[in-house]
């Protein structure tokens, strides 16, 4: 019986929980002294909640209703959602002519990305290249380690491959956020560093593209992202650049 992700997370609770209970009682040691047990919710899929759901149910819906064969599926947070304000002028230059659907969500962390998986997102599509980006929201304060956030992203890449097995993926280095150097920063690099080890060049084509969006000093400009986050549509030029060799030699063209 396959366990809806609701219940999957109370039995993982509910054992996490009898773990403490059965060491406590095995040391004679009070519950609050017991070391709590890592849990990495990155991997662990969830819904959004609240108003982030209408952009959630609208990309899930998208996917339903027009099934069949892409040519390439965005996944990714608000900078993939993005492509259809500030990237919109690139995305129609360089993906109009192109069979092309926008899986992005605002907001999304990789268990979101994962629920999404879950309820639909990728069922009857069947596209020839995947353009994964997501990770920069789990990165934010100290709620996940570098750890987390990769596995988070693996499990995504490894829920295409499953999913979609004859599906390339071109999995796309975190971009730099932030206006100068940061400790979020230093987190997102080693997160990358571990992420290029997945290019195998056969089914996994890593790009890193954030050199190109920092300036000499390593400061980031808000002519290239306003709010030291989203890419403007100089960012998105960069980015459609910088995949196009690689998505004409996966598409055939």
């Amino acid at each position: 019986m396959k366990l809806r992700p609701i219940d999957l997370l109370l039995t993982t609770l509910t054992a996490f929980l009898g773990l403490q209970l059965t060491l406590a009682a095995q040391t004679n040691a009070p519950l609050e002294s017991i070391p709590a047990v890592h849990q990495n919710t990155a991997i662990i899929p969830i819904s959004r909640t609240g108003i982030s759901t209408n952009r959630q149910n609208l990309v899930l819906q998208r996917a339903k209703q027009s099934p069949g064969d892409y040519d390439i599926e965005f996944i990714g947070d608000s900078i993939t959602q993005a492509w259809e304000s500030n990237g919109s002028n690139v995305w129609n230059k360089f993906y109009g002519k192109r069979k092309v659907i926008n899986m992005g969500v605002g907001g999304d962390r990789t268990q979101h990305v994962l629920w999404r998986f879950e309820h639909g997102q990728l069922d009857n599509i069947k596209a020839k290249v995947a353009v994964v980006m997501i990770g920069t929201n789990n990165s934010n304060k100290d709620e996940y380690s570098e750890a987390d956030i990769l596995q988070g992203v693996l499990a995504i890449v490894n829920q295409i491959r499953i999913r979609q097995p004859s599906t390339k993926i071109i999995l796309m280095g975190i971009f730099p956020r932030g206006k100068t150097f940061s400790a979020q920063r230093g987190k997102i690099l080693q997160v990358n560093e571990a992420l290029a080890r997945l290019d195998d060049g056969k089914n996994i084509f890593y790009l890193d593209i954030g050199p190109q969006l920092i300036q000499d000093d390593g400061s980031i400009t808000q002519s290239m992202m306003k709010d030291y986050l989203h890419p403007g549509e100089a960012g998105y030029e960069i980015w459609a650049d910088a995949m196009e060799p690689k998505l004409e030699q996966l598409l055939g063209e």
